[in-house]
């Protein structure tokens, strides 16, 4: 049976279990429950009712927090030429070509968000092995493959964030840091959760989200009313 700390008890104390809050209360008690010594992330786990194995009823996005996620990744870029000055000008972090890949390939992976032109995803596509079960390798579909590599940066840089379905039909995504203020907080899983519905495919039958919680890194998770998520949209 697995045994949980005497601080994580402790904060677990303040939220009634199986007990579902209104978007407002549960932020509320997150940012109550992350009493770490650091400065805790604050996720969303939201189930969806589809099935993960059917092609039809995948569910992927992206979305800009309007608050961002507390930090700021570290973006790569893979362009040449003009386009590699155009992401160097907007933010990026690493830009290059043959000579990331030729690094990446020697195990170094650090960078948070990898960005492509389209013209050099045959380079890229080398890396699949490795960028594909990291989930860092570009997609058009997250909107990382792209000829307007200035807007893919300052995206990414003010909280841009992919999402998608797991195996087990659970959406996973950061909604910001413990320091960040209640208000805040909900604003940008207001923005997830409709970014989710608006993602929702056709297949999808029945209550689409099945549940939704808010958890600390540190902390026990707080049901929310899915009903209550965005306005009753669910």
């Amino acid at each position: 049976m697995r045994r949980h700390s005497k601080r994580y008890a402790a904060a677990a104390q303040q939220r009634v279990p199986r007990q579902l809050y209104a978007p407002e209360e549960a932020v509320r008690l997150v940012r109550a429950t992350a009493s770490a010594k650091f400065n805790e992330t604050i996720e969303a786990h939201v189930r969806l009712g589809v099935d993960p194995k059917q092609a039809d009823q995948q569910v992927r996005g992206t979305v800009v927090l309007p608050h961002g996620t507390g930090r700021s990744p570290r973006v790569l870029v893979f362009a040449k030429g003009e386009k590699a000055k155009e992401a160097e000008a907007a933010g990026a972090d690493f830009v290059g070509a043959e000579d990331l890949i030729e690094k990446i390939q020697g195990g170094w992976l650090e960078f948070d968000v990898a960005v492509a032109t389209p013209d050099v995803m045959n380079l890229v596509s080398r890396l699949g092995r490795v960028l594909g079960p990291r989930g860092l390798m570009p997609n058009p579909k997250a909107g990382t493959v792209t000829f307007d590599l200035a807007r893919a940066v300052r995206d990414i840089k003010a909280g841009k964030i992919e999402f998608r379905l797991d195996k087990a039909g659970i959406i996973h995504a950061p909604i910001g840091k413990a320091q960040f203020t209640e208000a805040q907080l909900l604003e940008n899983l207001t923005t997830l959760v409709d970014a989710v519905v608006r993602a929702r495919p056709a297949a999808a039958k029945g209550q689409y989200i099945k549940s939704l919680v808010v958890a600390a890194t540190m902390g026990p998770g707080i049901r929310i009313d899915p009903a209550k998520a965005n306005g009753g949209r669910v």
